[in-house]
Parts: structure tokens; C-alpha cells; sequence
């Protein structure tokens, strides 16, 4: 049996064979010395992002893990976690904006602050569009104000956390925005860190500004119910 790695690279992809395989190359560049698997989960996609993934795992640690069909990013990201080998994650998006080359900081971040804490990515320079950026902005200060989980930028795919935090969490459709949050909610601890964004090569988001205003009040609505409801209590052996 093999050893496991220290690090499990999480990526939900959906509809990104343009962009995947290049930040596949990147991921390999920025861990060249630490031990590491990636664990890409292909949610449902319709274009070439199998047979590219399938070419990349002739060369990367590359598991390949597929939705038949889409289930959403929060459920890609879950199948990733429970099949990860290694004691800590790092999840980041499949589109390439986030940059591989942060993530040795947020491990060493983690590895520092923990063992109980999440690393939340904090993108200081925004390279999206006006739109995206003004709403991402306002959800983030209406989440920040109901939820009290202190993160400028919850919604950053970049994050690193220990597994075993991950499984604590419950587990639902969009609940990879509201991480920070549920990390509170485990007794976990919430540091961010800020890393580098870029713009998208190629194609086009799967999630638009209607989609994430449709579902956000809910799911704040649904998060702070949680958080109410969690009481973690303080264990006295005798």
C-alpha cells in the first residue's frame, strides 16, 4: 500500500478541458519536494475535460474521480475530501484563476497555525468583472455581518485545511461558499491569507450572478440556523 501524502489536492472541475491541464502542470511546478496527490472530480462535464484528465494522469499523482451527472461544486468537492489520503487539503477552482503557487504558503500557514484551522485564500486583487466583483463584495459583507465569520473573501476557492476538519462539517449543496463559517462552527479556527487572481483563459464560469443570488439568502438563512444550533460541548474526563 502506498504511503500517504502529506497534502490532497482537491479540483472540481466541470467543463474546463482548456484550462485543466495547464493548471494540472502548475500544481506540479509549485509542489515539487512535498508529498502530494490531486484529486480531480469531474462534475458531469459535457466537453473534452475526461480525455484531458485521463492524458494528464499518464504523467501527474493525478486521481480522476466523475459525477455522471452534475451534482454542483459543493458535492465535487465533497467526493474529493472523502476520498483524499492526505492529512491536509487544498481545494482550488478548476478555471486556473487561482495561482498553484500559493499554495506552500497556506500549507506552511496551516501547518504553523493548526493542527485545527482552515487557511482561507483572501483574493486582495479581484480579476473579474465589475459585476462579479461588486456582488462577490456586497455577499461577502452581508455574510460577514449574519454569520460573524470574520473572512474578506469566504468565497475564494483557495483553502487549506485538515481533512478530518472537513468531515466534521455537514455536508450540503453550496456549502463550499460558507466554509469559513462551519470551520467556526467545528471549534476550528479561521485565518486569512492573501494570494494571488487571475483572469480566466478560456471559457466561461459555470456559476453566474443570478445563480448565486438565487440561492444565497436561503443558504445564509440555512448557515445561520446551523450555527445557532451548534453547542460543542467541553469535555472533563474524571
Amino acid at each position: 500500500m502506498l504511503d500517504a501524502p502529506r497534502l490532497s489536492v482537491v479540483i472540481p472541475v466541470r467543463n474546463e478541458a482548456e484550462n485543466i491541464g495547464p493548471l494540472i502542470a502548475e500544481i506540479e511546478a509549485a509542489l515539487p519536494a512535498l508529498p502530494h496527490e490531486i484529486i480531480c472530480v469531474d462534475d458531469g462535464s459535457t466537453d473534452a475535460t475526461a480525455a484531458v484528465l485521463a492524458e494528464a494522469a499518464r504523467s501527474a499523482p493525478l486521481r480522476v474521480l466523475r459525477h455522471r451527472l452534475s451534482c454542483g461544486q459543493s458535492a465535487a468537492v465533497i467526493s474529493g475530501v472523502k476520498a483524499a489520503r492526505g492529512a491536509w487539503i487544498a481545494t482550488l477552482d478548476g478555471d486556473g484563476q487561482n495561482d498553484p503557487a500559493d499554495i506552500p504558503a497556506l500549507l506552511a500557514t496551516a501547518e504553523r497555525e493548526g493542527p485545527w484551522v482552515l487557511i482561507a485564500g483572501h483574493r486582495v486583487v479581484r480579476r473579474d468583472s465589475t459585476v462579479k466583483r461588486v456582488t462577490s463584495r456586497l455577499a461577502n459583507r452581508v455574510r460577514g455581518r449574519l454569520l460573524g465569520d470574520a473572512t474578506p473573501d469566504s468565497s475564494c476557492g483557495l483553502k487549506v485545511f485538515p481533512r478530518a476538519l472537513f468531515l466534521e462539517m455537514p455536508h450540503f449543496d453550496h456549502m463550499h461558499r460558507f466554509l469559513p463559517a462551519l470551520a467556526l462552527r467545528a471549534g476550528a479556527r479561521v485565518v486569512s491569507v492573501p494570494v494571488n487572481h487571475r483572469p480566466r483563459r478560456h471559457g466561461r464560469s459555470n456559476y453566474g450572478t443570478l445563480d448565486r443570488l438565487a440561492v444565497s439568502v436561503l443558504d445564509l438563512l440555512g448557515v445561520a440556523w446551523l450555527l445557532r444550533r451548534g453547542k460543542r460541548p467541553e469535555l472533563i474526563e474524571s
